[in-house]
């Protein structure tokens, strides 16, 4: 199967539900369900992991130690309605939301880590459906530029509020004294 496309645009003209989802086989891919289509990509790159992580860090260090929320990176389950199902790669979940089948609705922030693979989908088809399924915050993050990109969720979409790009620090003005330094990042 090629990475980033859906089972409906190769054919497959069937509509996914969350248990589908649960019979999808355990394999290097990461399966995910945007309104019913099933997304596929394949397993990220060391350069994308390390971000990952050190972003992970930067966030635990801030929403854990705040007790505003607990910081996940994928894979977890994030359950907005029965036929969209994601696995974002870092996500902060109040503990409300979290249950043995993984993250349920819209947490605070969502985290996409782009790749060759997925950053058609992330800018665009997944922000119009996190934004239209109310979640708050959702960021981008592109490796190769070592770039972020911070949105607030307006009426159903998003809003820049927050970027950076290089060794520099991005302030978020939603989260008072979170500073993320994107220099951390890949050093």
């Amino acid at each position: 199967m090629n990475a980033g496309k859906t089972m409906a645009r190769i054919g497959l003209a069937q509509t996914f539900t969350y248990e589908d989802y649960l019979t999808f086989p355990c394999d290097r891919n990461r399966y995910e369900l945007l309104e019913g289509d099933l997304l596929v990509t394949p397993a990220p790159s060391p350069l994308h992991q390390r971000v990952s992580k050190r972003l992970q860090r930067q966030l635990e260090a801030y929403f854990e130690t705040r007790a505003l929320g607990e910081v996940f990176a994928a894979p977890i389950d994030v359950i907005l309605t029965s036929h969209d199902v994601f696995q974002p790669d870092l996500v902060v979940a109040r503990p409300d939301q979290i249950s043995d089948r993984g993250i349920e609705g819209p947490p605070l922030l969502l985290v996409e880590i782009l790749s060759p693979s997925t950053r058609d989908q992330d800018q665009r088809l997944k922000a119009r459906r996190y934004g239209k399924l109310g979640v708050p915050h959702y960021w981008l993050v592109d490796p190769d530029l070592l770039r972020l990109e911070c949105y607030q969720e307006e009426a159903g979409s998003y809003r820049l509020v927050a970027e950076g790009e290089g060794s520099v620090s991005v302030v978020h003005p939603a989260f008072p004294g979170l500073t993320i330094h994107l220099g951390n990042l890949t050093a």
